[in-house]
């Protein structure tokens, strides 16, 4: 069947219709689920599409029934472990769903960025957006913007909290102190994200009412970047003075940078100091030891934020998705009690 195809271009609309024996308005109808369509007429386009590799045009397709199938994504920081992985996780959703997902990056967080960022997305004519930016400056542009799609945001910010969707960063932080806790640290630092970080603001809250909940004693927390390199400059500044037995890094990256610290100054993780981290990336399961961290689970995030924002597309009854979902503590080897020799 393929031969018949003239050579030289893609297949059309046209040519499924005349392969199949139908029409192309027949073609159109099975292409939309229209349910006036016999089934071996649908199985038999169906085939011919398959046949000639035809890929719809979705331009075409919306405007025949007013509908892109399409999502939005903006995206304001896709480099990190976690905005990507909740990038992955709303990508396979959609595509479970039978809809296309258009990105768009933010290389600068200012209001004109992302205004010219969401018109590019509402040019695509999406049906929805979902808002993955971590940081607090966006959320302040949102407020201020007109947006005529539904939209989901993946940050938990006390503001729109209509559209959001999140996991608990703050239990997270009180899992991962409280664990450092129980096994008999008291001196215990805080390694931050960015000050402007929705989620680093949030796991140094966690961290922080744990301790004071445990009346434990803190010192202020130290702000990172995120980096394992950044984490390796701050271990060496850490461990200049050593009053600590336990260090909870706001991410994994960074504790990788401290472990590697503490192993260059010639001390021990976890006999000398325990560290753990946040996030559980595919790595951390493979550093030297092993690290313990706290897992997010962004596959069942990005899963519930397709089902609301589809809810809300449709007009759909509501989805009750909006509890925050509580993340996991994961214990390997770089925690253990202090040592009985700490000072």
């Amino acid at each position: 069947m393929i031969s018949e195809m003239p050579p030289g271009r893609a297949p059309s609309i046209r040519d499924v219709a005349r392969l199949a024996g139908v029409s192309h308005q027949t073609v159109s109808r099975v292409l939309n689920n229209h349910p006036s369509i016999r089934d071996t007429t649908k199985a038999r386009v169906l085939q011919v599409m398959e046949d000639v590799h035809y890929r719809p045009n979705r331009a075409a397709r919306a405007l025949g029934n007013g509908r892109s199938r399409t999502i939005g994504v903006l995206s304001a920081s896709g480099s990190h472990y976690g905005p990507a992985s909740s990038i992955a996780a709303i990508q396979d959703a959609a595509r479970e769903a039978g809809y296309y997902v258009n990105m768009a990056n933010l290389s600068a967080v200012d209001p004109e960025s992302i205004e010219a960022a969401l018109t590019h997305l509402m040019s695509q004519s999406v049906e929805g957006i979902v808002v993955i930016a971590p940081q607090v400056r966006v959320f302040d542009a949102l407020e201020h913007m007109a947006i005529d799609v539904p939209f989901v945001t993946m940050q938990s910010t006390g503001r729109l909290d209509e559209h959001t969707l999140s996991v608990d960063q703050i239990a997270g932080a009180r899992l991962a102190t409280h664990h450092l806790i129980e096994l008999g640290h008291r001196d215990i630092y805080h390694l931050a994200g960015p000050q402007d970080w929705i989620e680093a603001e949030a796991r140094m809250r966690g961290f922080l009412d744990e301790m004071g909940a445990m009346d434990v004693p803190t010192t202020a927390p130290i702000l990172g970047d995120w980096t394992a390199e950044f984490g390796y400059y701050a271990g060496r500044e850490m461990l200049r003075v050593r009053d600590f037995t336990a260090i909870f890094s706001s991410n994994d990256q960074m504790a990788l940078g401290l472990i590697h610290a503490v192993r260059d100054a010639g001390l021990d993780v976890p006999g000398d100091v325990s560290i753990i981290g946040f996030d559980d990336i595919p790595e951390a399961a493979h550093f030297w030891p092993p690290l313990t961290t706290v897992r997010q689970d962004f596959a069942e995030l990005g899963r519930r934020c397709m089902a609301l924002l589809l809810s809300s597309i449709t007009d759909d009854q509501p989805v009750d998705y909006r509890d925050v979902i509580t993340p996991e503590l994961i214990v390997r080897g770089s925690t253990a009690p202090p040592s009985p020799y700490f000072r």
